[in-house]
C-alpha cells in the first residue's frame, strides 16, 4: 500500500526561512506563488522580460523578477512553465547559478525524465505535483482545503528532499487532502497517458464520434451537443464525489443498463490494444521525441490542427448554445 502523507507529515519550518522561487505565473504558478505566500513563506515570481504577467503578480502582493535574478536569490528553484520552455529556460537562466545549496523543483518530470534538464549531480531535484489545474489549487486553499499531490525525489543529495517536498507540498495546501509518493518515471508516463488515452484525447474523440454519429443520422447538432457534450460534466461530478458507484446509483436504471450492455462494445478490446501502444509510445520516448520535434518546428502541427478544431460543427453549435447559458 502506497503511505498517505498529511499535515502531521510535513514540517512547514524546514522551507520557512527559506526564498522560494517560483517560475512562471500562469494557472499552476499564480496557485503556488499566493498559496505558499499566505502560508507565512518567502515567494519569488520568476518572469522573463515585459511579461504580461509581471503587473498581475506585482497587484497580488508578490515580488517578481527576472528568472536568472530569481535562480540566483532563491534557495528553492520550482520550473512551472509548459514542458516545451523547460530546457531552453533552465540552460540560459537557471543552470548557470544553480549552486549546490539550491534544489531544483518541478511540478511534472516530462523535462527530467526526458533529459530535457540534466541537472548537476550536487543539488536535490524533487517533484511536486498537484492532481488539479491551478485554479483548484487556488480555490480550496481558499476554502481552508487541497488538492491532493504526488511528491517525488529525482536527486538527494542533502538527505533531506523527502522532507523538503512535503513541506513544499504542505505549503501549497497539498497536505490537507493528501499526497503521495512516487518516482519522477512513474508520475511522467501515468500522466502522459491519462491525458492521451483517457482524460483528453480519449473523452474528445469519444464526445466528437457520439456527436458524429447522431448528426450524420439525421438529429439536430443542438441535440447531439446536450447528449454527447453538455452532460458529460453532469456524469464526471457523481464520478468525481463517489466513484463509479455513485454514478450509476444516481442515473436511471435504464441508463445504468444500457452501461452494463453497451459500453464495452465502444471501449472493448481493440481500445485497449491502442491505449497499450499509446504507453508503449510513451515508455520509449516516441511520444517525448514527437513533442520536442513538434516544438522544433514552431508548432506547425498544432496551430493547423487548433484551427481545423475550431471549425467543426460541435464547435461552433457548442458556442452558440453557451452564449445563452448565463451560468457559465
Amino acid at each position: 500500500m502506497t503511505k498517505i502523507y498529511y499535515e502531521a507529515d510535513a514540517n512547514l519550518n524546514i522551507i520557512k526561512d527559506k526564498t522560494i522561487g517560483v517560475i512562471g505565473y500562469g494557472s499552476q504558478g499564480h496557485a503556488h506563488a499566493l498559496n505558499l505566500k499566505e502560508s507565512g513563506l518567502k515567494v519569488l515570481v520568476g518572469l522573463y522580460k515585459n511579461s504580461k504577467s509581471a503587473e498581475k503578480a506585482k497587484k497580488d502582493g508578490l515580488e517578481v523578477c527576472e528568472v536568472d535574478e530569481l535562480t540566483k536569490r532563491s534557495d528553492f528553484i520550482m520550473i512551472l512553465l509548459p514542458d516545451e520552455k523547460h530546457k531552453e529556460v533552465y540552460e540560459s537562466k537557471i543552470k548557470p547559478y544553480l549552486t549546490s545549496d539550491k534544489t531544483l523543483m518541478v511540478a511534472h518530470g516530462f523535462s527530467v525524465h526526458f533529459a530535457q534538464i540534466t541537472p548537476p549531480e550536487d543539488v536535490d531535484v524533487i517533484m511536486v505535483a498537484p492532481k488539479g489545474p491551478g485554479h483548484r489549487v487556488r480555490a480550496t486553499f481558499e476554502q481552508g482545503g487541497g488538492v491532493p499531490c504526488l511528491i517525488a525525489v529525482y536527486q538527494d543529495k542533502t538527505g533531506k528532499a523527502r522532507e523538503k517536498a512535503l513541506a513544499y507540498a504542505h505549503g501549497i495546501g497539498g497536505t490537507k487532502a493528501g499526497v503521495f509518493e512516487t518516482n519522477f518515471r512513474e508520475e511522467t508516463e501515468t500522466d502522459l497517458f491519462g491525458e492521451q488515452a483517457v482524460l483528453c484525447g480519449g473523452l474528445c474523440s469519444l464526445i466528437k464520434a457520439g456527436f458524429d454519429t447522431l448528426v450524420e443520422a439525421g438529429y439536430q447538432p443542438e441535440m447531439a451537443y446536450f447528449e454527447c457534450l453538455h452532460e458529460v460534466k453532469l456524469i464526471v461530478d457523481l464520478i468525481y464525489q463517489g466513484g463509479l458507484a455513485k454514478m450509476r446509483d444516481s442515473i436511471s436504471n435504464t441508463a445504468e443498463y444500457g452501461d452494463y450492455t453497451r459500453g464495452d462494445r465502444v471501449i472493448n478490446d481493440e481500445s485497449k490494444k491502442e491505449m497499450k501502444k499509446i504507453l508503449q509510445e510513451i515508455q520509449e520516448g516516441k511520444f517525448a521525441r514527437e513533442f520536442i520535434w513538434e516544438n522544433q518546428t514552431n508548432k506547425a502541427y498544432l496551430t493547423a490542427k487548433r484551427r481545423l478544431e475550431s471549425e467543426q460543427l460541435i464547435e461552433t453549435i457548442g458556442a452558440k448554445l453557451r452564449a445563452n447559458m448565463k451560468f457559465l
